[in-house]
This record gives C-alpha cells, sequence and structure tokens, in this order.
C-alpha cells in the first residue's frame, strides 16, 4: 500500500479561496445594508460646515483645509455618525473576519 499524494492547490484555486473568505459578498438584505455602509454610512465624521463625510479627523482635517481655509478646524465641531447612529458596518457576510 502506498501512501496518498497530498493535493497540490493552483495559486487560481488559492486566490479564489482567499477572496471568498475575505469579500464582503451575499448576506441577503443585511448583508446589501452591510455593504451601502449601513444606517451611518462607512465615513464616521460629518463636517460641521458643508455635511462632507470623512472616515476619520486626519481626512477630515485635509478636507477642512482644502474647502474652509478661512476657518480654524475645530475637531469638536464634526458629528461622529456612528454614535448618533448608533452602529456600524459589521461585515454581515464575510467569512474570514470575525474569530471564533
Amino acid at each position: 500500500m502506498a501512501k496518498a499524494k497530498q493535493a497540490s492547490h493552483t495559486a487560481k484555486e488559492l486566490a479564489a479561496k482567499a477572496k471568498a473568505a475575505l469579500q464582503n459578498a451575499g448576506g441577503g438584505k443585511a448583508g446589501l445594508a452591510d455593504r451601502k455602509g449601513g444606517a451611518a454610512g462607512h465615513a464616521k465624521y460629518k463636517c460641521h460646515i458643508c455635511g462632507q463625510q470623512c472616515p476619520d479627523l486626519k481626512t477630515m482635517q485635509i478636507h477642512h483645509d482644502a474647502k474652509h481655509p478661512k476657518l480654524p478646524f475645530e475637531p469638536e465641531k464634526c458629528t461622529d455618525m456612528h454614535q448618533v447612529v448608533g452602529v456600524t458596518t459589521q461585515g454581515v457576510a464575510v467569512r474570514g473576519s470575525k474569530k471564533k
């Protein structure tokens, strides 16, 4: 009796497996809402002057310097949309994202 050979996978198969494990796809209506950013959207902070949303304070400062250069940047005035809405995106259908 000979030992069985270990199956070798192609790079294409390995890439497809990694993509399926990490891609946020599926999940029905909950997954669709999650991919759209949920109720809060993907951006966390909202500019108090023009309403532009940014994912973090550094990006908000870049936006502020570019669009409102005559006004001082006050990060405490920016609205935290995740706190207002009370939800964030969670990756409903991402199989490799949640630790067991």
